[in-house]
């Protein structure tokens, strides 16, 4: 495996994620990427934990920033995503997800995910991106 890259910031542009606190984002090698948010009071839902919609987000656009990555940067669209919601979180935990590229067709890029927190893990997700194949300018990554 590949040095860890430091995180950066792909909540670039307005949208959802970036409206939600953003996403970090490294590359771990050419099939396994990181990710992480820390959790606000606006992730929360009544019972205080984080909202399951909130850590779908979270995994779309991580696991979808992976696929991204994997296909060249290449715009990819979420074709399905199948979650596995585990265990909890609250204000001010650290989430961090590991997205791993499981197999590339020439348009179809499957992935597996976790989100982990304070050393366990809260959910699990695969997922299938479909490849663009189109390379619009200003497009980004996704988040």
């Amino acid at each position: 495996m590949a040095d860890f890259e430091k995180f950066e910031q792909i909540s670039l542009k307005s949208g959802f994620m970036k409206h939600n606190g953003g996403v970090l984002f490294r590359n771990v090698s050419e099939i396994e990427y990181e990710f992480k948010s820390t959790i606000n009071e606006n992730h929360l839902n009544a019972l205080g934990i984080t909202h399951g919609g909130y850590l779908a987000a979270l995994i779309d656009a991580g696991a979808g920033t992976a696929a991204h990555r994997s296909a060249g940067n290449a715009p990819c669209v979420t074709i399905s995503l199948d979650l596995k919601f585990i265990g909890t979180s609250k204000t001010g935990d650290e989430i961090i997800g590991k997205a791993k590229i499981l197999k590339k067709t020439k348009t179809l890029i499957f992935v597996f995910c976790e989100l982990n927190c304070n050393d366990k893990i809260i959910a699990s997700a695969s997922g299938v991106w479909k490849n663009l194949k189109v390379n619009p300018l200003n497009l980004g990554p996704g988040g």
